[in-house]
């Protein structure tokens, strides 16, 4: 099921100000809070979605994104760990975790029986450079990563051996310490990370050697990531679990990719058009011909109708970029250039002291012959 626009589920417009965008962001995430719905899956679902839409639109980068490219621009295909897929939803902890101050006196994450907060490492952002027939098409492209990746030894545990460590005292193995809360709701238990363990429910007591009890240690890693078509320059991609591995058994944070996009040696984009300069000599534009025209996938051969004036815009339909969002494909624009020779030899020279007299060649533009303006508005509208 596609996601929904994230005004809608906030239920606001695109120039809502920062301070109607948290009131709105509020007023759901009380209404559909856990402790106000227990046990209550279809609320519990409303309320991450709630929270995904303000973490988005309060950001003014990603506000931006989503404002030019919805929810592909925000890394929204779906897919696994593994296999290098974007995207990847909010846990509760992360929404407890980075939008506390927005509950004000509901306070965070009640008690109730739910699970202790998992520690998530840190996420990574690289660099992936393409061309434009690689973001035509799409592709997967394989980098390594040198991060902390999970210790073999202790398989990430931080402890030599299954009697390396013991339970926390301060939290009782349960990774979070509690407190009662007095709410407008009434009195509410609200659970912080346990200071001792740092979250993980235990102490450490014989440490792993080979970690020195980090449970982490650096490695290169090789991750395949499936860059859809239709990328722009600058647009950051999520492949989710594959930056560095938490301490001590937590989760991997994500791996951020920022697409940069090479000079091309024929083309120069616009959104999903792509323009290219053709050059023609005197007498191909004056009596006509076919050339051959590069495309993102070969070569193809276009007419040249005779008396082509410089300037005109012939466009190739479908043979652009396709749209990220999957909304169609651009054109190629060929923009037709008559090359005026800047070196002639004595015959040609003769040759053109001919012509130059001649009544067909004294310019006489009418008014199908639009000039720049007009045939770049002409085309655009």
């Amino acid at each position: 099921m596609s996601k929904r626009d994230y005004y809608e589920v906030l239920g606001i417009n695109r120039n809502v100000t920062t301070k109607e965008l948290k009131k709105a962001y509020r007023k759901l995430a009380i209404k559909f809070h856990p402790d106000k719905n227990p046990d209550d899956k279809a609320a519990e679902e409303k309320f991450k979605e709630a929270a995904e839409a303000y973490e988005v639109l309060n950001d003014p980068n990603k506000k931006a994104r989503y404002d030019q490219f919805g929810h592909a621009g925000m890394g929204g295909a779906a897919g696994g760990h593994h296999g290098g897929g974007f995207g990847g939803g909010m846990s509760m902890d992360d929404i407890f975790e980075n939008f506390g101050d927005v509950f004000g006196g509901f306070g965070g994450r009640g008690g109730g029986g739910r699970s202790r907060r998992v520690n998530k490492g840190s996420n990574i952002r690289i660099k992936v450079a393409l061309t434009l027939e690689e973001i035509g098409k799409g592709i997967e492209k394989k980098v390594k990563v040198t991060k902390n990746n999970s210790c073999e030894p202790c398989n990430g545990s931080g402890a030599e051996g299954s009697g390396g460590h013991s339970t926390c005292g301060t939290c009782n193995g349960a990774g979070q310490v509690t407190r009662l809360t007095n709410t407008f709701l009434g009195q509410m238990q609200t659970a912080s990370t346990c200071p001792q363990c740092s979250g993980t429910g235990k102490i450490i007591t014989n440490k792993c050697k080979s970690c020195n009890g980090e449970g982490v240690e650096r490695s290169e890693s090789i991750i395949p990531i499936n860059i859809p078509a239709g990328v722009e320059d600058g647009m950051q991609l999520q492949v989710s679990g594959m930056g560095n591995m938490a301490p001590r058994g937590g989760v991997a944070g994500d791996l951020l990719v920022v697409i940069q996009e090479k000079e091309h040696e024929a083309f120069q984009r616009e959104g999903q058009n792509l323009h290219y300069d053709l050059y023609l000599n005197f007498a191909d534009a004056t009596l006509g011909t076919q050339v051959v025209v590069p495309t993102l996938d070969g070569k193809v051969k276009i007419k040249i109708e005779e008396g082509t004036q410089s300037g005109k815009l012939l466009r190739l339909r479908g043979k652009g970029l396709p749209s990220v969002n999957s909304y169609g494909t651009g054109d190629i624009i060929a923009n037709i250039n008559v090359w005026t020779p800047q070196n002639v030899s004595v015959e040609e020279s003769a040759l053109l002291e001919q012509l130059r007299s001649s009544e067909n060649f004294k310019p006489k533009p009418s008014k199908k012959d639009k000039g720049f303006f007009e045939r770049v508005k002409e085309y655009f509208n």
